[in-house]
Formats: C-alpha cells, structure tokens, sequence
C-alpha cells in the first residue's frame, strides 16, 4: 500500500532563490514572480553540423503539468538543453520566469530543479550527502540543507537506505535520488527526464503522486519529458509532441482526450442479443463483440435508458465508459503528419 504523501515544503520556510525564504521577500520582488507564462520560446534553431535539431519551434508553458513526447531524436533534449541554457541557439529566443535563456541562463538553472535521465551521482557518497550536496549547490546553508535534505528523503520514500553508499543502489532508489536532488532547494520550475524509468508498477505509482502533489499543492510548474504515454495520460494537463525538431501537436490533455467518434462502450453478461434489439429502438448501436456493444453519439444524460432497457430485458451490464482517442494513436498521426 502506498503511504499518504505528505507536503515538503512548510509555508513557514519555503526558498524563492537558493538561500533566501520567502517570507524575506521584498514586495517588488514577490511582484516579478507573477508570470503569465512560465516559459516562452520563440522561432528557436538549432543545428548540430548538417543535423537541424530544433527547427522554428514556438512554444509557451503555463501553469500545472506539460507533458513532453516524441520519439528518438526527435530534438526533446536539446530542448531541454536550450531551456537550461547548456547551448547555443543558431536564431530564435526565449524566457523562462520572465529570465532570457541567452543572457540570463544561471539564474535560468538556479530556479529550475532538473531530473536527468543518466544516472550523476559521486561514487563514494551515500544519499542524505548526495541530497546536502546538491543543496549546498543552490546556496542553502549547511544546516538547513541537512534538514531539507532528510525531509525531501522521506517525502520520496527513502528510509534507512539513504544512509547507503549511491553505487549500491538499485535503479529505482536512483530515481528517487534523483528526484530528491530535483527538488531539496524548492524550484519554481520541475523538468523531470524519465522519472519513471526502471520503476516497479508500485514505485511508478508513488513518483506519478508525488509529481502531482508538487504540481496541485504546492503550485510546482512541471515539463515531463517521458516516452510512457500511461504517465502522461495519468497526470499530465498538457501534452507536447515533437518531432523532426518541429512542434507538431500542443494542446491540452482535455482536448487530446475529446473522441473522433464520440459514444459509450458497454460490456454485457448475458442477453446480449435482446439488449441489442432494444437498445436498437433509440440508440445507433454497434456490437463488437460477443460481450461488448458501442453507442455512437453523444448521450446527452439519456444513460439511465440504457440502465432501463437492461433491466427490462435481464441483461446486466459490468462496465460502461465513455470513448476516448488513443494517446498512441494521437502520438502516432502527430508523428506521421510531421
């Protein structure tokens, strides 16, 4: 069973920059926190040599969790890399916290908290110093990067491992690590690489909560760079996918979800047959198969018809769900049409 999540970070000590509290905020500069926009990107290229990596991308990320896709080399880590300030634009510009990426890029990295995909981590170290280091990194003085060090552990579900030494580690203790590292000096903004990867199906659950968590409680912008399409169905607001170094979808995970065909699948005991006919009266239905029926249309509150209709005719219906679009499938065209 997974523990309830509690929240790491206490409203009476929480860090806007690396050492300094919030509650030591000046009123100008909790004002320039307020941005329409956590990042803006603008006509960005990007050229390896011959190799066009990000070619004319426009790009704006708001509030909650943006889900990133595409697939090898589709140009998601240089991206990433471009948002972080690690290289160098050919043309095109950008702001992420109302910082420019091009002139501004360590206090870009200074309020980003970055989750890799590899592993970085210094042999001969155990977690909780691991974590302190990574702190100390980001100006939290030494104490209080202890403290915050054991508390980020715990929030991640480490107990007496974090005393271990990092190269004993399974993957999944990494991961965590790792998303601990991310997060001990409390980032505006969370880009995570693969946080689920090499996670057991009960692991996988406990990290995709914990992102959530930062994301609804404690208002943690989120870019969640991933290749499991199930992560970003499960808590993502937002979905990107890139491909060719082009955008070639970016929509809301509401819009994304809204069926081609709309309608409701229905799975049946028994009685199939008569259920058909009668439901055949006021529904276009379809059978698919020996258990299952499709209503096509929008129902319109007419559900409980359908309860009726089943009742008359002594079937009994175990499941009923509305249709939605394959995310693969969404990914797939997306990736074709570009």
């Amino acid at each position: 069973m997974i523990e309830p999540i509690t929240d790491p970070f206490p409203r009476s000590l929480v860090f806007d920059r690396p050492g300094k509290l919030r509650s030591e905020r000046t009123p100008e500069e909790s004002e320039s926190l307020v941005m329409p926009s956590v990042i803006e990107l603008c006509e960005l290229i990007k050229d390896y040599k011959s190799l066009r990596a990000l070619d004319s991308v426009d790009l704006t990320i708001g509030e909650g969790i943006t889900g990133l896709l595409g697939p090898n080399g589709a140009g998601k880590s240089t991206l990433i890399k471009v948002i972080l300030g690690l290289v160098k634009l050919n043309s095109g510009h950008g702001k992420v916290l109302g910082l420019d990426i091009a002139t501004q890029a360590r206090e870009v990295r200074a309020a980003i908290g970055y989750m890799p995909e590899d592993d970085c981590y210094i042999a001969g170290m155990n977690g909780v110093e691991m974590v302190r280091f990574t702190a100390s990194l980001n100006g939290l003085p030494p104490l209080e990067g202890l403290r915050r060090s054991h508390e980020i552990l715990d929030f991640c579900g480490m107990g007496q491992e974090r005393y271990r030494d990092v190269e004993t580690y399974s993957t999944g203790m990494r991961q965590k690590l790792k998303f601990a590292q991310a997060i001990v000096h409390d980032p505006q903004l969370l880009i995570l690489d693969e946080p689920t990867s090499g996670l057991d199906p009960e692991e996988r659950v406990a990290m995709l909560n914990r992102i959530r968590s930062l994301a609804k409680d404690a208002q943690k912008v989120t870019l969640l760079s991933t290749h499991i399409l199930p992560d970003v169905r499960q808590v993502c607001d937002h979905v990107v996918i890139l491909a060719g170094g082009r955008i070639c979808l970016d929509d809301t995970m509401e819009n994304v979800n809204q069926p081609s065909n709309p309608g409701v699948f229905l799975r049946v005991l028994q009685n199939v047959d008569s259920l058909l006919s009668e439901l055949g009266e006021r529904f276009n239905v379809e059978r698919i198969d020996e258990h299952q029926l499709f209503l096509a249309g929008e129902m319109n509150g007419d559900e409980s018809l359908i309860w009726e209709a089943a009742q008359s005719v002594g079937s009994t219906i175990t499941a009923m769900h509305p249709s939605q679009n394959s995310l693969e499938e969404v990914f797939m065209r997306a990736v074709e049409e570009s």
